[in-house]
């Protein structure tokens, strides 16, 4: 099967970001050329992503990579979601929290926050909760143990925890570097509390099917990993694809059996996102 086939079947894709269009720094061979012939034949995408950004920065640091506005319809990221939750506080895990926090993540993620009427502090002990957006990917940082005192101060003075990308890891031009859910499980292990928004939650889908505008039953989910990608289109009702450029490098035989033994059944496994 071929994203050609798929085609034939499905009037909405869903494309996850890292691992499937890019290694965060170079696109994969084919995207481009996919993506314009997936326009060409009618068919929506939008990328859902775990990024921990505005999903605006997402598309300008898609448009630097030459993938440009009009090849796609949208991007909804794990970011986004917790960014709407920080300023509505409807949800009920928001809606218990205070204004002050602290920042756990690059400066480059500070977007996620921007504007909102919160206060940001330089100590755990000052804090209502700690925002964690993950370590800065750009210096390839894959030891979570660096940030442990904070973690160690921020449950001592009991601090929830909310994480804008429950990725544990991704794999960044050949190398495996950690994300902001590998520190939101080591914060659980420790008996602290996380606050997660992004895949596999089955509700970011919504807003996701609400950008492409077609029907769940038309619509497949493509990602690189099975614990957040396929795990989170299966949750949400969402036919989904596995794709092997990502983090999970395997045979497309292996593939197939990680998918049985996690109870997961993608529609299809595919080398790459190429036509």
């Amino acid at each position: 099967m071929s994203i050609a086939d798929l085609a034939e079947r499905y009037d909405g894709f869903i494309v996850d970001l890292w691992g499937v269009v890019h290694d965060g720094v170079h696109l994969y061979p084919g995207v481009i050329d996919s993506l314009a012939r997936l326009r060409g034949a009618g068919r929506r995408v939008v990328f859902l992503s775990n990024a921990p950004r505005r999903a605006g920065a997402v598309a300008q640091a898609l448009a630097a990579m030459g993938i440009a506005p009009g090849t796609y319809d949208g991007v909804m990221t794990s970011g986004e979601a917790v960014r709407t939750g920080l300023r509505d506080r409807t949800d009920p895990d928001f809606a218990a929290l205070g204004r002050r926090f602290v920042h756990l993540g690059p400066a480059r993620d500070r977007n996620l926050f921007e504007d909102l009427d919160l206060t940001e502090v330089a100590q755990p002990a000052d804090a209502d909760f700690l925002l964690n957006t993950g370590p800065d990917d750009l210096s390839a940082q894959d030891d979570p143990a660096i940030f442990d005192v904070l973690l160690a101060e921020s449950l001592k003075a009991g601090l929830p925890m909310v994480c804008a990308n429950p990725d544990l890891e991704v794999i960044r031009d050949g190398r495996r570097i950690i994300c902001a859910g590998l520190l939101a499980e080591r914060y659980t292990s420790w008996g602290g509390r996380v606050i997660l928004r992004g895949k596999p939650d089955p509700a970011v889908y919504a807003p996701t099917l609400a950008m492409l505008g077609t029907a769940r039953g038309r619509t497949v989910a493509f990602g690189d990993s099975l614990r957040t990608d396929i795990a989170g289109a299966q949750a949400a009702g969402i036919d989904s694809v596995l794709v092997l450029t990502g983090i999970h490098t395997a045979t497309p035989e292996q593939a197939r059996r990680h998918c049985a033994q996690a109870m997961l059944d993608p529609v299809a496994i595919l080398p790459g996102f190429i036509w």
